[in-house]
């Protein structure tokens, strides 16, 4: 099964055990092969790009831009690179820059190419397009099935 992820990217520390536990669960019980498609974002797209992997799944990643690594913070940067060396599959998109275009045309990308999605994401209303609450609203106009995940002890930093 093809599946999409979108979530929040400033999760709290301590709230990712819960959060991997509970995207574990998810795909535990999806058919396999299990292919995980992500832009391998820091906090949810990265803890479920790991849970794929974990469970002998593939992961195939879509870059917004040609800069994306570039704009990560130096801590974030071995977590995406070891990710992206275990991908299967990289595409990156013709943006130069990162920013909302890349975005949405990224998350586009893949919601065209999964079969569900996952959502890590406290259900707060978006401030715009390309961020999580926007590709649940996508996902649901086009008809993609969405399992949202947000353990009680999921929280994302001010």
């Amino acid at each position: 099964m093809r599946i999409g992820i979108t979530g929040h990217s400033n999760l709290v520390p301590e709230c990712i055990p819960a959060v991997q536990a509970a995207l574990a669960a998810v795909l535990e019980e999806l058919d396999r092969p299990l292919v995980g498609v992500t832009c391998l974002a820091p906090g949810a797209d990265q803890i479920f790009a790991r849970a794929v992997l974990d469970l002998g799944g593939q992961v195939e990643v879509v870059l917004p831009a040609l800069d994306y690594r570039d704009r990560l913070k130096p801590h974030q940067v071995a977590e995406y690179d070891e990710l992206r060396a275990a991908a299967t599959v990289v595409s990156v998109l013709p943006h130069m820059t990162s920013g909302r275009l890349a975005y949405v045309a990224a998350n586009e990308r893949m919601l065209a190419s999964v079969e569900m999605l996952v959502a890590v994401w406290d259900g707060v209303p978006g401030q715009g397009r390309g961020g999580t609450a926007d590709v649940v609203e996508q996902a649901r106009a086009s008809g993609v099935p969405i399992e949202v995940v947000w353990p009680a002890e999921a929280r994302r930093k001010s």
